[in-house]
């Protein structure tokens, strides 16, 4: 009976290996190195194809600069090259050569093999402290919401002033001054006293000379800096919403000066989607079309009075110039195919303009309506030796469609150019627009913000820790701590091949819980082994001494990590970036641990030593 205590089924030892199997193979990228490459994507209704490779390859060729691999593929251009500094004039090389309908970016090319890719395997994510990634610093035109503040302002004075029938003879703006303009001293004396009291974001400054009465309003300080603030922080969050969606993990976005945002996105992998993403400012704006003939008046070169004219399928179209819905109601946008196989977007809206797309849908059944995708682009310039931002407003319909019904809180946009333009048009919506045109004026790649010879000292510290415990416990145990130690590099491949498949990232700090965790993770061995001496000790067999000493360690073992994991949920719950990474990375090796310390090595122990009546247990 004793002999048959401590055996293992073969559907276990079958379970044990295949697991053992796959975190190799999922651990494996890990090993692979990764390269400086750039990567082309397009933007707008280009395409990157063989003719876009070629004028690449022809560029780089004619500016002398070697890649070691290129690549087309799923419309993405990617060369790879041997050093950071060849990939920096390789980029900029390649987009002089390509122009603006083409988008440009660095990236870092893995090496892992095509046949671990179609398993699904990818190296793990690594942060900035440890492998770097891409740091972009957007400039954000808080001017333009400051103009787009007094302008607002201004209107709202001249109708305050016409409903307290208080007369003045022009009123316009000056850079962030609003300039009132009166006939006579009374109106200007009661459009002050007026003014002062409702408008006190403003100070104002009564102008009598020569018959020519005014009253100059400028924001405050104080006014102005909280609208800059404000314009910031609501640019941020859509921001971190922009990288959520994007899937990247541990991102840090924060403010830089009076106008600027950095983004890091550490252990990024498609940075040109980054880039295109984060610095679009878009939107969509929902309009009538115009019953009059777009031709017509297209070749009189008048439009209809409240009209606009725009260009669909190189055809002219007029549109209202009345907005019935803008993208900021959408609360939920996702992108699919419709029953003809095209690509769309479903939109869901919230309350906020509604009821007003709901109630001319309803007035409009069997007209026309467009979706207008509103973009604003940004070109940095130098300027007497001073960098200076330029903006242009572009419009462009992207669907045409008759209204079937009126249309309520759900409904689809059509008519788009791809699956690509749907995706990106969907995620723009879900996050939101930006408040004001943003510029990404830095770019770059970055280093492990702690150093090189940091990250050697947190890959030593786990090489130093492993090694140490490795040779006591096999000193310590004999045989049984030769199991330990198997099961210990067993659970670093495993922790390796579960932070790779979950996408976390690793950061320093992620490489103090790893170490932490080979310690934890002896522990549980130590308390199994020192629980079969004891009851070897009181005379019990080898058989029922291994028995008793997995059972009854098992207990305290799993009070020990259910302590640890209640702990590791309390800081991945309040904590925030790295906090969050150390809690990761310690949960999935107290995990691991308890497969690979107790199911791993008592399957090579029963193996063993299932039929034996001696053990080495260096006793």
């Amino acid at each position: 009976m004793a002999g048959s205590i401590n055996r293992f089924p073969i559907w276990k030892y079958v379970l044990i290996i295949v697991v053992i199997v796959a975190a190799f193979f999922y651990a494996a990228p890990n090993l692979y190195p990764e390269y400086p490459a750039v990567q082309v994507i397009a933007t707008g209704a280009s395409q990157v194809d063989d003719q876009v490779q070629a004028a690449a390859q022809s560029a780089l060729q004619n500016a002398d600069i070697n890649y070691t691999n290129v690549q087309l593929q799923n419309q993405e251009l990617l060369f790879r090259f041997d050093s950071t500094d060849v990939q920096l004039k390789a980029k900029e090389v390649i987009q002089q050569a390509l122009g603006e309908n083409y988008l440009v970016a660095l990236n870092l090319a893995s090496s892992t093999p095509p046949w671990l890719k179609a398993l699904g395997a990818s190296p793990m994510k690594l942060g900035l402290d440890l492998r770097g990634g891409v740091h972009f610093l957007l400039q954000v035109d808080v001017d333009s919401v400051m103009q787009q503040r007094v302008d607002g302002d201004l209107r709202g004075i001249g109708q305050a002033l016409r409903d307290e029938h208080i007369r003045y003879t022009g009123i316009n703006r000056k850079n962030n001054q609003i300039i009132l303009q009166f006939r006579d001293q009374a109106s200007l004396d009661a459009a002050y006293s007026f003014v002062t009291r409702r408008y006190n974001e403003f100070t104002w400054d009564k102008q009598a000379q020569d018959a020519n009465f005014s009253l100059n309003g400028s924001l405050l300080t104080p006014a102005m800096f909280k609208i800059k603030q404000e314009t910031l922080e609501q640019a941020m969050n859509t921001l971190r919403n922009r990288v959520n969606e994007l899937g990247v993990s541990e991102a840090i976005v924060q403010q830089q000066g009076e106008s600027r945002v950095s983004v890091d996105l550490p252990g990024i992998q498609d940075t040109a989607e980054a880039k295109n993403i984060l610095g679009k400012t878009a939107t969509l704006e929902f309009h009538m079309v115009d019953e009059h003939d777009a031709g017509i008046a297209s070749r009189e070169g008048v439009a209809p009075p409240d009209t606009h004219f725009y260009t669909y399928h190189d055809q002219p179209i007029l549109l209202k110039n009345e907005i019935i819905l803008r993208g900021s109601s959408v609360i939920s946008a996702t992108s699919g195919f419709g029953e003809d196989g095209r690509p769309n977007v479903s939109v869901r809206l919230s309350g906020a303009g509604e009821s007003k797309f709901t109630q001319t849908t309803a007035e409009n059944v069997g007209k026309a309506m467009a979706v207008v995708y509103v973009e604003v682009k940004s070109k940095p310039t130098e300027v007497d030796g001073k960098q200076v931002i330029s903006y242009q407003t572009q419009r462009s319909i992207i669907s045409v469609a008759t209204i079937q019904s009126a249309l309520g809180s759900n409904f689809q946009i059509t008519g788009l150019n791809g699956a690509n333009e749907a995706r990106t048009l969907a995620l723009l919506l879900r996050a939101g627009a930006l408040p004001a045109p943003v510029t990404i004026i830095e770019e770059r790649t970055v280093g492990p913000s702690l150093g090189k010879q940091n990250i050697h000292m947190g890959v030593l510290s786990i090489e130093v820790g492993l090694g140490l415990v490795v040779v006591f416990m096999a000193l310590y145990y004999g045989v049984m701590g030769i199991i330990a130690d198997l099961a210990l590099a067993m659970n670093l491949v495993l922790i390796v091949a579960l932070l790779s498949l979950l996408g976390a990232t690793l950061t320093l700090p992620g490489i103090a819980g790893l170490v932490l965790t080979v310690a934890m993770a002896a522990d549980a061995n130590v308390l199994i082994f020192e629980r079969i001496r004891e009851e070897m000790r009181r005379g019990a067999g080898v058989q029922a001494s291994i028995h008793a000493g997995y059972e009854r360690a098992f207990v305290t073992i799993c009070d020990a990590n259910v302590t640890t994991l209640i702990v590791m949920m309390i800081l991945f719950s309040l904590g925030s970036g790295m906090i969050k990474g150390i809690a990761i990375t310690i949960t999935i090796g107290l995990l691991t641990s308890m497969f690979t310390a107790i199911t791993g090595t008592r399957a090579l122990v029963n193996l063993l030593y299932g039929r034996s009546k001696r053990i080495s247990i260096g006793i």
